[in-house]
């Protein structure tokens, strides 16, 4: 792996006009944890802070055959493991939960003191959002979580099926009025539990949401050298937007082709 951007010059740069740049800069050599970490360290902001982890084909489809996994790499799946082991919780949609095979979060020891320094547990939360909480609370996500699964539903969701979640010991929280989840409510909702480095892996459909909503505050895109084609979703799959709201980018890192790109809202 390799930083493209950015990229500030070594100290013998200044004095040898030949030197572009430090050699762990420049090498490709694979980052142990962590540096990565402190690369996709969250910023010190008030209040929540949002961000996103999509990988995308070269021709934007954000999976193959309904996941994600065809379209990772290594690389993807170290920083993958990364963000999880920054966040206080990963929200996602209940359709990625059912498509992925999602599994609760686990402590990992490379993440165990950064985590304990900032006051978090021993492993993210997984916050599923869901509108009619049709999912499978038999599966480990739900029987077996290091930490207790959240779901964020509306306060009108079927009462049968919060009494099922919450008998599997889930958390049942109400994040919208009617059935929908408010996606505007999300981040503030989980703010006022103390969860504030917030992580979500989509679907396209809840990150679309999220970016029309607003409250998206930044997107680490992985870009695989890969064609597609077929009829997969783009990344963001929501409702449209009155003004497309612009990012700067702020990170490039680039392993085996693959382009790991972090970007934030202006």
């Amino acid at each position: 792996m390799r930083r493209l951007f950015p990229f500030p010059p070594a100290p013998s740069a200044l004095s040898a006009p030949s030197s572009l740049s430090s050699p762990s800069e420049t090498e490709e050599r694979t980052w142990d944890l962590d540096e990565l970490a402190e690369a996709y360290a969250y910023p010190d902001a008030p209040g929540a802070w949002l961000r996103a982890n999509m990988v995308s084909s070269l021709d934007g489809a954000a999976h193959h055959e309904g996941r994600s996994q065809p379209l990772s790499s290594d690389a993807d799946m170290r920083i993958f493991g990364t963000l999880r082991g920054l966040a206080d919780a990963v929200v996602v949609g209940a359709e990625t939960v059912r498509q992925e095979g999602y599994r609760p979060a686990r402590a990992r020891e490379a993440f165990a003191a950064r985590r304990a320094a900032l006051g978090q547990g021993p492993a993210p939360v997984i916050a599923i959002v869901s509108a009619g909480l049709d999912l499978d609370f038999s599966l480990p996500l739900f029987t077996e979580p290091l930490v207790p699964t959240l779901l964020l539903t509306g306060e009108e969701a079927p009462a049968d099926r919060v009494a099922a979640a919450r008998a599997a010991g889930a958390e049942v929280i109400v994040a919208g009025e009617g059935r929908r989840v408010d996606p505007a409510r999300v981040p503030t909702v989980l703010a006022g539990r103390g969860l504030t480095r917030l992580l979500t892996e989509g679907g396209p459909l809840l990150l679309g949401q999220f970016a029309s909503a607003g409250v998206l505050d930044e997107l680490c895109l992985s870009l695989a050298p890969l064609v597609a084609s077929g009829t997969s979703p783009r990344i963001v799959n929501g409702p449209p937007m009155a003004v497309p709201e612009r990012f700067a980018l702020a990170s490039v890192l680039e392993e085996a082709g693959f382009l790991f790109t972090r970007y934030r809202r202006i």
